[in-house]
C-alpha cells in the first residue's frame, strides 16, 4: 500500500509567537504546528509596538522558519512616540523583516484617538512606500479609512489581516495588489459574510493565518489558539469550497509568498 503523500506546506501569515501567553510552553507550541502533514512551515510573527520589537526578533531567531514584521499597531499608538519611529525604521533594516505591520486603525470602542492613530498609521506607510515593504493591516470596523489611505500612500501590497469586510471593499484591497486574511473566524457557522467571502472570492486573493493567541476558532472558542490550529482552518477553507486540503495548501503558500516576497529567506 502506497504511504499518503504530506501535502505541501501551509504558512500563518499572521501569529504572535512572542505573546506572553505561550512563555509557559514557547518550544512545545512550535514543534506542534510543525509536526505531521500540513504542517506550519512558515510564520510571520508581527510587532505591535516599540517595547516588542527585541521580543519578536528573538523569537524570528531562535524558531526556524519564523519570519518578523515590525510596526507600531493602532491600539498601541497611546504608548508611542515620534522617535519609535526612528526605531522602527533602524528594526526593519537591521532584522530583514517581511513586512511593516501589525499597522493600521482600530475604530472599536472608546475612548480612542482617531488622530493619532492616522499619524503612525500615514507615517508607517510611507516608510513602507520609501523601503519597498509590504505592509500587515489591523482593520477592524476601519476599512473605508484605510483605503483611503492607501490611495494617497501607495504601498507595494500587504495582507488585510483578519478581514470581515464587504465584497466590494474586498475587491478594493485585491485591486491594491492585497491578499486577504482569514483564520479562527471563519470557522463559526454563524460568521456568514467572512464565510462567503471565505468560499467565493478568488482563491489567489486569500491567505491563511490564525492570529494566535488571539481570535481562536470554534474549537477552541474562549480559549488560547495556537499555530497548530492552522490546519484544522485550512481544512475549513476547503470545506467551505469544496476543494482539496491539498489545493488550499498548494494555492494559499503560494499567496502569502506573492505577497511577501522576503519569506522566500526563511525558507
Amino acid at each position: 500500500m502506497e504511504e499518503k503523500a504530506l501535502i505541501p506546506y501551509l504558512i500563518d501569515t499572521h501569529c504572535h509567537l512572542d505573546a506572553a501567553e505561550f512563555d509557559a510552553d514557547r518550544d512545545e507550541v512550535f514543534q506542534a504546528a510543525n509536526v505531521g502533514a500540513g504542517r506550519t512551515a512558515l510564520m510571520v510573527i508581527p510587532a505591535v509596538e516599540r517595547a516588542n520589537f527585541g521580543a519578536v526578533a528573538s523569537v524570528c531567531r531562535e524558531y526556524p522558519g519564523c519570519a518578523p514584521a515590525y510596526g507600531i499597531h493602532p491600539m498601541y499608538v497611546d504608548r508611542a512616540c515620534p522617535d519609535d519611529l526612528v526605531a522602527l525604521r533602524a528594526t526593519l533594516q537591521r532584522e530583514a523583516a517581511v513586512a511593516i505591520g501589525e499597522i493600521g486603525l482600530d475604530r472599536h470602542g472608546a475612548p480612542r484617538d482617531d488622530a493619532r492613530q492616522m499619524f503612525y498609521f500615514t507615517a508607517q506607510l510611507k516608510l513602507a512606500d520609501e523601503l519597498g515593504l509590504p505592509v500587515l493591516l489591523h482593520v477592524r470596523k476601519a476599512i473605508d479609512p484605510i483605503l483611503a489611505a492607501l490611495h494617497k500612500t501607495k504601498v507595494p501590497g500587504g495582507i488585510a489581516h483578519a478581514f470581515n469586510g464587504s465584497r466590494e471593499q474586498a475587491d478594493a484591497f485585491i485591486k491594491l495588489g492585497f491578499k486577504l486574511g482569514f483564520g479562527g473566524a471563519m470557522t463559526y457557522p454563524g460568521s456568514k459574510r467572512i464565510r462567503e467571502l471565505a468560499s467565493g472570492l478568488p482563491l489567489e486573493a486569500i491567505v491563511l493565518e490564525t492570529d494566535a493567541p488571539d481570535i481562536p476558532p470554534v474549537w477552541k472558542s474562549g480559549g488560547r489558539n495556537t499555530p497548530a490550529d492552522l490546519l484544522p482552518i485550512a481544512e475549513t477553507l476547503a470545506a467551505l469550497r469544496g476543494i482539496s486540503l491539498e489545493a488550499v495548501a498548494v494555492a494559499t503558500s503560494a499567496n502569502a509568498r506573492a505577497v511577501l516576497p522576503r519569506l522566500v529567506e526563511y525558507v
